[in-house]
């Protein structure tokens, strides 16, 4: 299979029309549709059902376009990252962050990889949820993820790099925000924002809840911290969020401590086969007093 019939039939894929899907990629239709039956003739496989009015996916169809699109994807990265070494990079590696770490650790992080070894290519995807950054590291899409554990993939290995506790983000003129500490029963009658359902600190959030002896009323799920924040400035309800969000300034918003807080962990994660010496490089920033100190600090301050 080569790269340009993948790349035409991921183009009709997604449009469900030839002559759309010709526009899409600047060529004639006719051509594109003789490259979609050079393909199916390669693969011996029907991989779309032809009508006049439509195009759709057999099931065959459907497998290569979900393994199809992450595939253009990685030898998109992998085209990046030869350029970069090209241009005179000794190494270019992936690092995905959760959440508020994005804003907090990822500077940190980058500054001493500059620093530590020079020359290398720190590319960074930031707010990612830990499921995702489990399947990037599994897939070669990420090389190192700085996530909250639990990792369920037994090919994953993990450095835990500290804990932080949840506290309640609430609009600044919502009366619980009159209390120094708040208990989270006393907040069974609240509405609701919540990280997406995928997050760990969501689960958390959830299991502290029930535990307080009630079901939370979700308005609203969101995906990253400033999102999330902007709701409560918003007043569309309370939000339970890892302590280090009070980095994030935000007008209309007012952080209080909870008694007894739910904890949350944050770590260092990578695929342990895939551990190279470029890698291993890296992770031993983590390591560092020097390091290590200034997150401590940081998150003392907050």
């Amino acid at each position: 299979m080569e790269t340009r019939h993948l790349k035409y039939f991921i183009a009709v894929a997604e449009e469900r029309h030839f002559g759309r899907a010709a526009t899409k990629l600047h060529m004639a239709q006719p051509p594109l549709s003789q490259q979609i039956r050079q393909l199916e003739e390669q693969l011996r496989t029907q991989l779309f059902v032809r009508t006049t009015r439509k195009v759709e996916l057999t099931p065959a169809g459907e497998i290569l376009l979900e393994r199809g699109r992450a595939l253009m994807q990685q030898l998109e990265v992998l085209e990046s990252d030869v350029q970069q070494v090209g241009a005179g990079a000794v190494g270019v590696i992936r690092v995905g962050f959760t959440g508020t770490a994005t804003y907090r650790l990822m500077p940190l992080i980058v500054q001493a990889a500059r620093q530590r070894l020079p020359g290398l290519q720190v590319t960074v995807q930031g707010e990612m949820l830990t499921p995702q950054m489990e399947a990037d590291l599994e897939e070669g899409r990420l090389d190192v993820a700085v996530l909250r554990p639990p990792v369920n993939s037994t090919a994953i290995s993990h450095i835990l790099l500290e804990q932080d506790e949840l506290v309640a983000a609430l609009p600044a003129d919502s009366p619980l925000a009159e209390k120094e500490t708040i208990d989270i029963a006393d907040l069974a009658s609240q509405s609701f924002v919540a990280y997406s359902k995928y997050s760990v600190v969501n689960s958390i959030f959830i299991n502290a809840c029930r535990s307080a002896g009630f079901k939370p009323r979700l308005i609203q799920e969101a995906k990253e911290t400033s999102t999330l924040l902007s709701l409560v400035s918003a007043g569309t309800g309370i939000a339970l969020v890892p302590m280090t969000a009070k980095t994030f300034s935000f007008q209309g918003v007012i952080f209080r401590p909870l008694h007894n807080p739910p904890m949350v962990d944050l770590a260092v994660a990578w695929k342990r086969d895939s551990e190279t010496p470029l890698v291993r490089s890296f992770l031993m920033l983590f390591e560092t007093n020097q390091t290590l100190n200034r997150l401590k600090e940081t998150h003392h301050e907050d």
